[in-house]
């Protein structure tokens, strides 16, 4: 024990001089990245042709599958969304179950059952495993298709779309679909209202009949079951699915812009501009670039770290994230970088997406670039592996896209023999900003200066259709702000003021499918209520009485600044015109002609004397107000604008009242429709509470 005490000490001084003589300013070089064993999977098929995956997993007594038709993309014509909507009429109901049964039989198995236009799948307890799967092949072969419940999901898919058609990247997604591939393309397929309004259970019921077969799917199995026991249930319940020819559509192949195309999308609501560079790409699942070109994008667009990132949020500010993916498809690939930027910013931040592009392209990244980009992929690789559902998705992938069967035992190899040079061809091959679309949503008025030196500037509508750039003209020289001004409130009856003493207007208020109920009084000069309630709920109510000022929300009083108090001065007056009228200190600005909702109108700028800028929109023939727009502080999002559109009007008594009201905060549009309008029925201050 003392000889090998005595010699520890003896190497002790070699050991800390070795220590002191390494250079820890510089990490030791990567060992070389290693084969790796991917959990095991056993395989089988049913003679009819279905393909089935199985990866036992003993940790949970939990078991999960899942069936996947691999059929090509459909091109759904004039009933586009149907695909959509099967997947979700698939789960309503079966010949022996309603819905409301099929949701009990699952919930008391404690199990959980999805479905879509290409899956079924689920999951349970061991021991309950066999009686859920039982459901999934009742689903599978005997589905009822209820017409009530093709209905609701009729009434979710409109109201969706309703909200899409507000909603600035929806439209991003919708333009991008129609540039990049064309209505005849089941990519370039844009949902409408007619389109799923054409869908018909016949017809869901004839996309399974025609595409769901067992020779183009297939059926995997995770988690506590033997390859014997998956045999046994897939034999059983799947083995008499007859299989059948299944259509192999053709379509045509995607061409990118000869020269760069700037398409924007005129939402003169929004204060930020949605941008996206896109173009189709031919890189499909498995290809040998795959790889590398992950470990490029990562680096330019890819989180947090990239280059983009950097640029555009953390060196510039215009934007909270801005991020790039190129993605692999089985029919075309595609290429995309997005951020969402300030208006006054989006001239700047297409230059600085080029820059970024044309950087990735002639000049060598960093190595330490390099080796961060391989690191973060092959760690949520690596990561991935520690789910029992990623080595069968790896199986499915294996199959449905034909990859070499040591694609995935690989992958880490791969990564780790990307060089920046590979990075460079990469990023020349799959980066053409040349042959780019830049799809814009946004103010168009407020940001197209300048915009004409990065492409041909194209102006699109919300489904992707060509339309003529908007068009603003002068007003003559003898209209002045205050003319216009004059004309809307004689136009809107401030002669019929004089014998109005109260006025109360109700109706109905809609909003993200909820239907509420508002009311405003107004009893001359100064006083003014406003409510809005559900189910005779109060939700919000607003008050004006003798000079002072209130305004809660769900029974808690907000805090008001003096801008707020003299906007509720305003609303209080029965023609709002005429109050800046008879007021000092407002001041009005034609600013020109512009389109409102197919109509002429002028467009006026009032300054309120207590600093206040909001426009005003009058329809020049008629004197009438048609919209009005104002900016809000929206907290750390910036600013919100919103637009007022005023429909219908109808006299009372010789005063103008806009039956319908549209207030359009971009996602939030609330529709106001009035129902009765009651003129001098001796409202009192006592009815102001």
């Amino acid at each position: 024990m003392k000889r090998f005490i005595l010699t520890l000490l003896l190497l002790a001084p070699i050991a800390i001089w070795a220590q002191e003589n390494i250079n820890r300013t510089v990490p030791p070089p990567p060992a070389p990245a290693k084969s790796i064993e991917i959990g095991k999977t056993e395989k089988f098929t049913l003679p009819n042709g279905l393909e089935v995956i199985v990866v036992r997993n003993t940790k949970l007594p939990r078991v999960s599958a899942s069936l996947t038709v691999n059929r090509d993309p459909l091109l759904e014509g004039n009933k586009a969304g149907l695909t959509s909507m099967a997947g979700q009429l698939l789960r309503s109901g079966t010949t022996t179950m309603n819905k409301a049964a099929l949701d009990d039989a699952i919930d008391f198995l404690g199990g959980n059952i999805y479905t879509s236009s290409t899956s079924i799948g689920g999951s349970a307890l061991t021991a309950n495993f066999k009686k859920l799967f039982t459901i999934m092949a009742d689903i599978t072969f005997h589905p009822s298709f209820p017409a009530d419940e093709l209905e609701k999901i009729r009434k979710k898919e409109l109201s969706a779309l309703a909200q899409s058609k507000d909603d600035p990247n929806s439209i991003a997604g919708n333009v991008v679909s129609r540039l990049l591939y064309s209505a005849n393309h089941p990519y370039g397929e844009i949902e409408t209202d007619s389109t799923v309004k054409n869908v018909t259970a016949a017809n869901i019921k004839n996309y399974f009949t025609i595409y769901w077969k067992p020779n183009i799917s297939y059926l995997v199995f995770v988690g506590d079951i033997t390859k014997e026991e998956a045999k046994e249930l897939a034999e059983t319940y799947f083995g008499k699915w007859q299989q059948a020819d299944v259509p192999k559509p053709k379509y045509p192949v995607p061409s990118n812009p000869d020269k760069p195309i700037i398409a924007i999308v005129d939402r003169p609501v929004s204060v930020q501009s949605v941008i996206n560079f896109v173009q189709t790409e031919p890189f499909k699942p498995g290809d040998a670039d795959v790889i590398p070109v992950r470990v490029m994008n990562n680096i330019l667009g890819g989180g947090a770290s990239s280059r983009l990132f950097m640029n555009l949020r953390e060196k510039h500010g215009f934007t909270y994230g801005a991020y790039s993916a190129v993605n692999p498809d089985k029919l075309i690939g595609s290429f995309n970088a997005e951020a969402s930027v300030r208006n006054e910013k989006t001239d700047s931040a297409i230059g600085e997406f080029l820059k970024e592009f044309e950087l990735m392209r002639s000049t060598p990244v960093s190595e330490s670039e390099v080796e961060l980009s391989k690191n973060t992929l092959s760690g949520a690789f690596a990561r991935s592996l520690e789910n029992p559902a990623t080595v069968a998705n790896f199986a499915l992938n294996e199959a449905i896209y034909h990859l070499p069967s040591d694609y995935y035992q690989n992958y880490l190899k791969n990564i780790a023999a990307v060089n920046a040079g590979t990075v460079m061809e990469m990023a020349k091959k799959y980066i053409q900003s040349q042959h780019m679309y830049t799809v814009i949503v946004g103010n168009a008025k407020q940001i197209v200066n300048g915009l004409d030196k990065y492409g041909t500037i194209q102006y699109y509508d919300v489904e992707g259709n060509t339309v003529a750039a908007p068009v603003t003209k002068q007003a003559d020289a003898g209209v002045t702000g205050k003319t216009v001004i004059e004309k809307a409130a004689a136009a809107m009856g401030n002669a019929a003021l004089k014998d109005i003493k109260d006025l109360e207007i109700s109706g109905t208020a809609g909003a993200m499918g909820q239907t509420l109920q508002f009311n405003q009084k107004y009893l001359l000069p100064d006083y003014f209520e406003q409510t809005l309630t559900i189910q005779g709920m109060l939700l919000q109510k607003q008050l004006t009485k003798e000079g002072t000022y209130s305004v809660s929300a769900q029974g808690q009083e907000q805090p008001l600044k003096d801008d707020d108090k003299e906007e509720l001065a305003e609303n209080a007056a029965m023609l709002p015109d005429e109050y800046y009228l008879s007021k000092n200190g407002y001041t009005f600005t034609v600013k020109d002609i512009e389109p409102v909702e197919g109509n002429d109108a002028y467009s006026v700028e009032i300054k309120s004397p207590g600093g206040r800028t909001f426009t005003n929109y009058y329809d020049v023939k008629t004197g009438l107000k048609v919209k009005s727009v104002t900016e809000k502080d929206a907290g750390p999002a910036g600013k919100m604008v919103i637009q007022t559109y005023y429909h219908d009007y109808k006299p009372y008594n010789g005063l103008m009242v806009p039956m319908k009201t549209i207030v359009d905060q971009g996602r939030l549009k609330i529709e106001l429709d009035v129902k009765d309008v009651k003129i001098n029925q001796g409202l009192k201050p006592t009815d102001f509470k």
